[in-house]
């Protein structure tokens, strides 16, 4: 549950920053590294499944 809040902190700030700095640039390309890295833990996570299918 703490590691929840520091990482809903961490958004609030990375947001403010762009916000303030006009840097929105740095949304797109951090929204592609959260998907990127969901996509390589489930894929880690699902590959024992994933043999049973073939």
């Amino acid at each position: 549950m703490n590691k929840f809040l520091h990482l809903g902190s961490l958004f609030r700030e990375l947001w403010s920053f762009a916000r303030q700095n006009k840097a929105w640039w740095m949304i797109p390309t951090v929204v592609v590294l959260l998907i990127l890295g969901v996509l390589i833990f489930s894929g880690q996570a699902m590959a024992p499944f994933i043999y049973t299918l073939f």
